[in-house]
């Protein structure tokens, strides 16, 4: 019933753009913050931004100038605009969504969307 579905990843060169998107259905996306997370294979989990439900974002250091969180309520969508890719950038990226005002603890889950950087 509620479900994230990103979208927007693949291969790209370093120094290259992708934007991600993150789609909520069955619930309204409005009082939720989303986050963005990403995990690298042998890695942790890493969350890579925020945006709270007034529009309050922060950022993991490593991708602080070079990616950037937004939302569109009346799409009931999130995005997540990367530039200046690096390789250490590859990873699956999830989006999540949870009450907490700047992604304390989230409640929902997408599958992820896998985002490859390399010549």
């Amino acid at each position: 019933q509620l479900q994230l579905v990103e979208s927007g990843g693949g291969l790209v060169q370093p120094g290259g753009s992708l934007r991600l998107s993150c789609a909520a259905a069955g619930f309204t996306l409005d009082n939720y913050a989303i986050g963005w997370f990403r995990q690298a294979p042998g890695k942790e989990r890493e969350g890579v931004s925020c945006i709270s439900s007034g529009e309050i974002t922060i950022y993991v250091d490593s991708v602080k100038g070079r990616f950037s969180i937004s939302r569109d309520n009346a799409k009931n969508t999130v995005y997540l605009q990367m530039n200046s890719l690096k390789p250490e950038d590859t990873a699956v990226y999830y989006c999540a969504a949870g009450l907490e005002p700047l992604c304390g603890q989230m409640d929902y889950w997408g599958k992820g969307t896998l985002v490859t950087v390399s010549s």
